[in-house]
């Protein structure tokens, strides 16, 4: 099992920029993928973006330009820096942990791991 514990969310204002982190525990061992998925109200979970053990990366397009996922492997962290926010932006941002990559991260049939999500609202 491996527990995700989302934090960083908050109230920010239109154009503002937030970072979002997410640390990992419990069976972390091996090269693992993290990544982002975000729900905003009355809509389905997307995908946001994704990053493998070694630093590749993977967006969703909505998303390219504005958002930057990174990880310190160390501290068992995923992170999302997020600029120029939108109201659009605002959602609950799950983080995700999967030992493998493949369409179900982008697909909606994503079974791996899920924190508990952060709340972010961005007002105009």
């Amino acid at each position: 099992q491996v527990q995700l514990v989302e934090s960083g969310g908050g109230l920010v204002q239109a154009g503002d920029s937030l970072r979002l982190s997410c640390a990992a525990s419990g069976r972390t061992a091996g090269p693992y993928y993290m990544g982002w998925f975000r729900q905003g109200l009355g809509k389905e979970r997307e995908f946001v973006a994704a990053i493998s053990w070694s630093g590749t990366d993977f967006y969703a397009n909505s998303v390219k330009g504005r958002f930057t996922i990174s990880r310190d492997n160390a501290k068992n962290t995923v992170f999302l820096q997020i600029i120029s926010l939108k109201p659009e932006d605002t959602a609950v941002y799950y983080c995700a942990a999967s030992f493998t990559y493949d369409s179900r991260w982008s697909s909606g049939a994503f079974n791996g791991y899920w924190g508990q999500g952060t709340q972010v609202t961005v007002s105009s």
